[in-house]
């Protein structure tokens, strides 16, 4: 199964995601990330449903994040994220988030996740089929 590993979304800045200026706030900007990366997730073949019934979990093991402009109240945004790196035990995702209006780069993020067996939260290593198959999609997606 090779895929494109990359995914894009787009998110209007809500009151809820600003501060009393109309500037959106640093968590906010996480959880666009954390959409994106939820459907790109989908898209490698870990959608939600698949995750609740094997109870086997990409999580957040590090966030490294860039704040270059900020978002403001009404504006549009497009998260773009894609599979980045990939070994036995941990895998990366890239994000940049621009300004539909202009195209300005607002943030660029990278997070490292591993896959985590519930409930005992034991720490796994990536089915070799996935590392097989991700790293196929890293060579179509960066050449």
């Amino acid at each position: 199964m090779q895929t494109e590993a990359h995914f894009e979304t787009h998110e209007e800045v809500m009151f809820f995601d600003t501060d009393c200026g109309g500037v959106v706030h640093n968590i906010a900007y996480l959880r666009m990330i954390e959409t994106c990366r939820t459907r790109l997730a989908a898209k490698l073949g870990m959608d939600l449903a698949t995750m609740a019934s094997t109870q086997q979990f990409p999580v957040v093991v590090r966030t490294e994040i860039d704040y270059r402009r900020p978002a403001k109240l009404g504006d549009w945004l497009t998260i773009r994220g894609r599979l980045s790196e990939v070994s036995k035990a941990r895998f990366w995702c890239e994000f940049e988030m621009l300004r539909d209006q202009d195209g300005s780069i607002l943030v660029t993020a990278r997070q490292a996740l591993a896959l985590v067996q519930m409930p005992e939260g034991r720490p796994m290593r990536l089915p070799a089929e996935w590392v097989k198959d991700w790293t196929t999609s890293l060579v179509t997606t960066t050449s």
